[in-house]
């Protein structure tokens, strides 16, 4: 079992930044491929950003390819995701995911209840 809390949605004028964390429990956390998900009103969920249980292998949608970077702490049980450069479009709740291999569809096993970031023009 992973409990997965997201912290540090927010507001943000277009071109500015905030960062996302994302805090896991249980002990086999470097076991795990984490991943990104953001779903904007009126929109399904769908993937932004994952990184490999080592941190060495990185995967992003191509909208925010060059402007959000993923990044995991395996000793803090963290994994993190920075966000520059933020459109109106990147407004969302934003969810953090786990599952044993990597995926860059909606079928994480473990999921976090998310976090809203809403990026004003």
């Amino acid at each position: 079992q992973v409990q997965l809390v997201e912290s540090g949605g927010g507001l943000v004028q277009a071109g500015g930044s905030l960062r996302l964390s994302c805090a896991a429990s249980g002990r086999t956390f470097s076991s795990y491929v984490m991943g990104w998900f953001r779903q904007a009103p009126g929109k399904e969920r769908e993937f932004v950003a994952a990184i490999s249980w080592s941190g060495r292998n990185t995967y992003y949608a191509d909208s925010v390819k060059g402007r959000f970077t993923i990044s995991r702490d395996n000793a803090k049980n963290t994994v993190d995701l920075q966000m520059n450069s933020l459109k109106p479009e990147d407004t969302a709740v934003y969810y953090c995911a786990a599952r044993p291999t990597i995926s860059t569809y909606d079928d994480y096993d473990y999921w976090g209840q998310g976090t809203q970031v809403t990026v004003s023009s």
